[in-house]
């Protein structure tokens, strides 16, 4: 079968911490449905990257999203959610509620979620679970079925509920009418009949509002399933054949056209007949089947045959071959509708975020994406071989293409390449995949902290640059006002000159010299941030001033009008959140502390154990993660992100600047 209406189709992603059983809760669902390569699959130690897997259930096609756990792949797994209505997060009954699920609960806020409780054959304390998830998400969280007491099935609390039947918690009756209330809250003509007539409502009349429910964060709904036993695996399916949304009763996603403050939103529907509008979310560079490009079809239809722009480019490419993608395994089809996810191979041209499109009407068109987290860790690569430096250059495209959590940037003072990810996880993982799929043989070294310079005060300068060696000279004064800006706020620039002293053809060449100081720096020979820069006067000569003259004089008048405005260094924070036992609370505090870092706040969401939230500086997180490790055994999880720049200490600034000083 290949879906041939949008209402045939479901779009899932499952997210979650490593150790969920995602993977596994992936396979079980292909099995059940009769798809036996499942369960011949080797199942993988880490998930890397999202893998796509459909079945056909009940006349339903359901595409499944298996997602990475690990924190530092958070980037490959946000990016899902921009081809799915249903968010499933998925949590182990015996681990409970973690930082995994609350991160991503947190971030498919705009999708339809629900909940799914895997492990329920490992024994837990079903009842203070569900009290977890309540208190941790609020009580939008309903249970759709109920564990029996042994966890080795589950009892249907929606579509035809037994309350006679024994369960881990609750009861049946208690848990069908905690849904039906909570959903016909937001229809006034039901819940009247409801209410005043005691009329039961069957599953069919629900539907409208359940989808109502979903799309407002009204209903939360939690599933039970055991991946391992097949315990509730089918009934998973039929409730997300059943009850989750098909493209036309998700909520849209945001398209917008233009960039910036003139961007407007545009209405993408899901038309077969309209213009075809797609959007590439995933890229994968495979070594036999070159790039791999997986879209979802927003708007009207792809077939094999047609032509379609990439973003506001001129000339469209033909899809040679429509693919769909089970797993590892490729097949062609004839036809994608509204909602559907395919892909096409062999294209360099696509990129991560693309929109493909077949009229010159949606050029410009672009998805809004998911809050990705910042990359804060840092790794210089230098290629052992100086022939390999341009192979290293092209491999770092490809991996940033796949991930939209990468960063690479170059180091001036060391003259270094520099990939940034979220946490030495992630690094690694880019290592590893330089080695064995472009064969590239590294070495390493830290990268410099990116320390930043900023004013605290307003201050003026003029700066005559005069040259005279015979023949023409040079000839340009200029003379300027910084002044302090949220931080932020990066570099802003005014023009307050009157009467024509600095020309106009010559304010381009202002503006040129004092961005280069701003990248050089005043102080320390860091990058100048939060500053805006008013050029209020100056002075030209007839025949001697040029561009160079002014170019040289912005720079200089730039450096000593900062240097003037009590200039201050800047270093980056990083907010560290780690999860550690209880007796681990104490030495993992005094760490933090050694290094520099204030406790933000500590949060108990598992008995036993402890969430601290700091702000450390990134020049004092080094070795972190492997001290971490000797502190707790192992028994921690530990996350970074990125929280802004704080002034460095006057000991601290006042060493950076003797550095620059000595290398200058």
């Amino acid at each position: 079968m290949t879906p041939s209406s949008v209402h045939d189709i479901r779009n899932v992603t499952l997210l979650g911490q490593t150790g969920s059983g995602k993977s596994a809760l992936v396979r079980a669902l292909l099995a059940a449905a009769g798809i036996e390569e499942a369960a011949a699959a080797p199942m993988p130690t880490h998930t890397l990257s999202a893998s796509l897997s459909h079945v056909e259930w009940a006349e339903h096609w359901i595409n499944l999203l298996d997602t990475p756990g690990l924190p530092d792949l958070a980037g490959r797994a946000l990016a899902t959610l921009e081809a799915v209505e249903t968010a499933a997060i998925v949590i182990s009954a015996a681990s409970g509620v973690d930082r995994g699920a609350r991160r991503m609960m947190a971030a498919a806020k705009g999708k339809c979620r629900m909940i799914v409780v895997n492990k329920i054959d490992t024994g837990a304390d079903f009842a203070q679970l569900m009290e977890s998830v309540v208190a941790t998400f609020g009580r939008e969280c309903l249970p759709l079925n109920l564990p029996s007491p042994d966890g080795s099935t589950v009892i249907d609390c929606f579509f035809a509920p037994d309350n006679d039947t024994e369960t881990a918690f609750s009861s049946v009756s208690s848990a069908h009418d905690a849904i039906v209330d909570q959903v016909i809250e937001l229809d006034e003509d039901l819940m009247a009949r409801y209410l005043e007539q005691g009329e039961a409502l069957a599953p069919e009349q629900l539907h409208a509002p359940f989808e109502a429910a979903l799309r407002d964060g009204h209903l939360i709904p939690v599933c039970f399933v055991s991946a391992q036993t097949g315990a509730g695996i089918r009934e998973l399916l039929d409730i997300l054949g059943k009850l989750m949304p098909d493209p036309t009763e998700g909520n849209p996603p945001i398209f917008l056209k233009g960039d910036g403050s003139s961007s407007s939103r545009v209405e993408v529907l899901p038309d077969p007949e309209r213009h075809a509008i797609a959007h590439v979310f995933q890229i994968s560079n495979d070594p036999y089947r070159g790039k791999i490009a997986l879209f979802r079809v927003h708007q009207g239809s792809v077939t094999p045959g047609s032509a379609l722009f990439i973003g506001d480019g001129r000339k469209p490419f033909k899809v040679a071959h429509l693919l769909r993608i089970q797993g590892q395994n490729t097949t062609e089809t004839k036809l994608a509708v509204p909602g559907d996810l395919c892909a096409v191979s062999r294209l360099e041209e696509l990129h991560h975020d693309a929109v493909l499109h077949d009229s010159h009407d949606e050029d410009f068109f672009h998805l809004v994406p998911p809050d990705y987290p910042r990359p804060v860790y840092g790794l210089a690569l230098i290629a052992q071989k100086a022939a390999d430096e341009q192979k290293l250059g092209e491999a770092l495209a490809r991996l940033i293409d796949e991930d939209p959590c990468l960063e690479i940037g170059y180091d001036a003072r060391s003259r270094h390449t520099v990939v940034r990810g979220l946490g030495e996880q992630h690094l690694k993982i880019v290592l590893e995949e330089l080695s064995t799929r472009w064969n590239l043989q590294l070495d390493t070294a830290q990268p410099a902290i990116p320390y930043r310079e900023t004013i605290t005060s307003i201050a003026t300068s003029r700066y005559r640059h005069k040259k005279q060696s015979g023949g023409a000279g040079q000839f340009g004064e200029v003379e300027l006002r910084v002044e302090p800006v949220e931080r932020g706020s990066g570099l802003q620039f005014g023009d307050e000159v009157k009467g024509g002293t600095i020309p106009v053809q010559f304010m381009p060449a202002v503006e040129k010299g004092v961005r280069q100081a701003i990248n050089e720096g005043a102080l320390a020979g860091y990058p100048i941030h939060d500053i805006r820069v008013v050029i209020t006067d100056g002075k030209h000569h007839p025949v001697d001033s040029n561009e160079v003259s002014f170019v040289t004089a912005g720079r200089h008048a730039l450096i000593e009008a900062v240097l003037a405005a009590r200039p201050q260094i800047l270093e980056p924070i990083l907010e560290v959140q780690v999860k550690i036992t209880d007796d681990n609370f104490g030495n993992v505090s005094a760490e933090l502390s050694g290094r520099r870092g204030r406790l933000t706040s500590t949060d108990s969401y598992v008995p036993g154990w402890t969430v601290i939230t700091a702000s450390v500086p990134m020049a004092d997180m080094d070795g972190f993660e492997a001290r971490l490790k000797a502190i707790c055994s192992g028994e921690s999880e530990f996350a970074i992100s990125a929280g802004g720049y704080e002034p460095v200490g006057g000991d601290v600034q006042a060493r950076l600047v003797a550095e620059h000083g000595k290398a200058q």
